[in-house]
């Protein structure tokens, strides 16, 4: 079942940094191209209004008087090189947009890699208690967010930062008192800036949160559609859907007033800053004002007037176009935020270090490894102490001695559970619902780990086994059916990927799919969707006994396999079980006692103790709980 959903992590002064490592990890040689290019650009959009004010001061003032010829080879200069350097800037910006559009699609590529790795490698628990429409959030909405950052907002950024930077420059270099001017409006900007775009990051980050929120119930209604159907409740679901909408628009809506009106505010004040400079400066051509520049004396001309004039007119764009991008980035790093959370969650930890191999009999009557794929599988076991490795055979020999276990530290489910299951056994677990038949099975598994008792598997204790190779050995047929997107084959087929068609279709045969899957269209190349909707639900349960067949383990876990299947279905579902089950030690969970009658042991459950053990006839000589629950006196659930 599904927990809370996850709130957006606070974001930390170490998440752009992390980002940007990230980035570099891959594209080092690229970013630094990439920089290089956007300095370019950055520098031929400036240095045109260093050829404005030669072409005023130089070729429109003087006019006639420098005589026709030295106008026209004047004028060629200067627009010549002006061509030059804007070519240099296209180019340059051609080149680090085409760079950029590999990094971005690249670095999404590794985050996506890096959560998804780091998700296959988490526990179930965790799971368990995260919604996974929010958990599906991070692979869009955030890497959305994140998208937006490095492939637009961070080049601007850098760009319009650099422009910032050089523009300053230019203008000192012409006139200090202008450059005052000019800096006290741009001291103006930033500070209604940072007020608007604040604001608007803080409503952008709720925005998302929001959207998960609403993509998350989105998801949950489209897999649950037959319940909402069901129970008649579509009117409900609008109704909860309306209320998410409702917040996801009021967020939204902050969020984009603040953003909205920053920019024509900004571009006021900028035609402001215009309207000023140009009286300023007009005066001060007028009275013939000295140049207090860099540049080295001389008056205020016309051409300097202009030039600032439309260095303004770009700074205050400039700074308009780089605050629109805080909330963007601020989206990002909070995108950015809950992507690392993920992939920082610690793994499903794995002390093990008894293996699953391949083995043979020796001359000897001993066991020893092999690279035959057909050979025993065998248990090697690496002895510290004394650097010996030993070899047990895989037979499905299962213990429990004193287990304790709760998923939640205090509140135990399990009680001193001692069982033990024989090679070929079958071992049936009843009771209620929440009686903690389902526990067991998840502990075998070791999808959970224990705190009190042990688990034996033949002979070796599971926590010394490393996971993988335990699971590898394990069979399990649930109640409900998980089918991948891929063919009727290829679903057998995942319980072994190395399986041939052929031991496919013996496994489908096994599990009296066969002859279903070969009247279904294309056969076995019949494509599955949608957790393979187009079959009924018998249909869906026989290839997961298949794909468990394939597998061929010597331990089976039957969990309520047949509960939800019709009488006629399940007879036909039964037989498969059957052949199955047939010389493997199974654990079945089942609510229909009718199908655990041929059932070597039967634990019965009550509150995560075993109140009764026995076979079918012994139990019923008792004359205790499951005879109740077999006569119809007690219902299981």
């Amino acid at each position: 079942m599904e927990g809370q959903r996850r709130e957006k992590p606070p974001i930390q002064p170490g998440t752009f940094k992390r980002l940007l490592g990230v980035i570099l990890a891959h594209y080092k040689v690229h970013m630094i191209v990439v920089v290089i290019c956007i300095i370019i650009s950055a520098l031929a959009s400036t240095v045109a209004t260093v050829f404005m004010q030669r072409l005023i001061d130089e070729v429109i003032t003087p006019g006639i008087s420098l005589g026709l010829s030295a106008v026209w080879q004047q004028l060629v200069s200067i627009l010549g090189t002006m061509a030059i350097f804007y070519c240099f800037g296209v180019i340059a910006s051609f080149t680090y947009n085409r760079i950029m559009a590999t990094i971005t699609q690249g670095t999404l590529k590794n985050l996506r890699n890096g959560m998804f790795n780091r998700m296959e490698a988490l526990p179930i628990g965790y799971f368990d208690t995260h919604a996974h429409g929010d958990i599906m959030s991070n692979y869009t909405n955030d890497t959305d967010a994140i998208r937006q950052m490095i492939g637009q907002s961070l080049p601007m950024l850098i760009q319009s930062g650099l422009s910032v930077i050089s523009m300053f420059i230019m203008m000192l270099y012409y006139s200090i008192w202008l450059t005052v001017t000019v800096w006290i409006f741009i001291g103006i900007m930033l500070t209604i800036t940072k007020k608007f775009a604040g604001a608007s990051a803080k409503y952008m980050m709720e925005q998302q949160k929001s959207l998960a929120r609403v993509e998350g119930f989105i998801e949950e209604m489209m897999e649950g559609q037959k319940v909402v159907k069901v129970f008649c409740h579509e009117e409900e679901s609008k109704e909860d859907l309306r209320k998410l909408n409702e917040q996801l628009f009021s967020d939204g809506e902050r969020a984009h007033q603040a953003g909205n009106v920053l920019m024509p505010i900004l571009h006021n004040v900028g035609n402001l800053m215009y309207v000023l400079l140009a009286i300023v400066g007009g005066i001060l051509v007028l009275i013939g004002a000295p140049n207090l520049g860099f540049s080295g004396g001389g008056t205020i001309t016309a051409g300097i007037i202009i030039s600032f004039l439309g260095m303004s007119r770009q700074l205050s764009q400039t700074i308009g176009q780089m605050s629109m991008q805080v909330s963007m980035v601020a989206m990002a790093l909070a995108g950015a935020a809950r992507v690392f959370a993920l992939m920082d969650e610690e793994p499903e930890a794995d002390e093990g270090y008894v293996t699953l191999v391949r083995a043979k009999w020796n001359d000897k009557g001993e066991l020893e490894e092999t690279d035959n794929q057909h050979g025993i599988w065998a248990w090697k076991h690496p002895h510290k102490a004394d650097g010996t490795i030993t070899y047990t055979e895989l037979k499905g020999d299962v213990v429990f001695e004193h287990v304790d276990f709760g998923y939640v530290p205090g509140k135990e489910v399990l009680h001193d559970i001692s069982l033990y299951a024989k090679p070929g056994q079958k071992i049936a677990f009843v009771g209620a619902t929440g009686a903690g038949k389902t526990t067991i099975t998840n502990l075998i598994n070791r999808f959970y780990d224990i705190p009190d008792g042990k688990i034996r598997y033949d002979g070796i204790n599971i926590t010394k086994i490393k996971k993988p190779d335990l699971r590898r050995s394990l069979g399990i047929v649930l109640q409900d059916v998980n089918l991948f997107t891929g063919t009727v084959m290829e679903n057998i087929r995942y319980g072994r990927l190395d399986a041939t068609d052929e031991e496919c279709i013996v496994a489908a045969k096994l599990a009296n799919a066969h002859s279903f899957i070969t009247r279904l269209p294309e056969g076995y190349n019949t494509m599955l969707t949608g957790n393979g909707a187009s079959l009924s639900q018998g249909q869906r349960q026989l290839i997961s006994i298949a794909r468990a067949a394939v597998a061929d383990p010597p331990v089976m876990i039957l969990d309520e396999a047949t509960s939800s299947i019709d009488t006629r279905t399940e007879a036909l579902v039964q037989e498969g079980m059957d052949n199955l089950m047939l010389g493997r030690t199974v654990f079945v969970i089942a609510h229909r006692l009718s199908t655990i009658r041929n059932s070597k042991a039967i634990m019965v459950l009550d509150h995560g103790r075993i109140i009764e053990r026995g076979d079918h006839e012994e139990l019923l000589a008792a004359k205790g709980t499951y005879y109740q629950l077999y006569t119809g006196a007690f219902e299981l659930e």
